[in-house]
């Protein structure tokens, strides 16, 4: 399986120590350059930019090669991130920014972002979805008012009722 990643799911997980999660998950991990040139900014998080100058052994950095043609609105690492996952005919793209998960989608890749690499994690038993989703909430991730009644004890124990009947 051949999947690339933007900046930001690599941030979240490593800010709440589940990076480990991405090779569970997938195995293997392909960035573009601007990708780690991002989680090494002196504004990330310090333990973002500790794990960027040591990076494990599963994240590969891959070029796209020729040109890339920046989308207008996009980070470079979303741009370059869409360019390779295309290039590399990627089976998905873990992308947490709306406008940039809709301009792959336009291109037909396969997107998640955060919420569902941890959503697959919990479904696969890696992780206790609640506490893992707290975690992230305690963080600077911003969650899609969409997403809020999914995340609530209420919420969970409705679609067990429901489930039960």
């Amino acid at each position: 399986m051949i999947v690339v990643a933007d900046t930001s799911p690599l941030n979240y997980l490593v800010t709440i120590g589940h990076d480990d999660l991405l090779s569970k998950l997938f195995g293997a991990i392909v960035i573009p350059p601007a990708v780690p040139e991002e989680l090494s900014d002196p504004d990330a998080p310090e333990a973002v930019r500790r794990w960027a100058a040591v990076r494990p052994d599963w994240l590969h950095i891959q070029a796209a090669a020729g040109d890339i043609l920046p989308i207008r609105n996009l980070g470079r690492g979303e741009s370059e991130g869409i360019a390779l996952a295309l290039q590399l005919n990627a089976d998905l793209i873990l992308i947490d920014d709306a406008e940039a998960r809709e301009e792959a989608e336009k291109r037909k890749l396969t997107v998640t972002g955060t919420l569902g690499v941890l959503r697959l994690a919990g479904i696969q038993n890696l992780v206790d979805l609640q506490e893992i989703i707290e975690k992230l909430l305690s963080t600077k991730f911003l969650c899609p008012l969409v997403c809020w009644p999914i995340f609530s004890p209420k919420w969970h124990s409705e679609q067990e009722t429901m489930i039960d009947k």
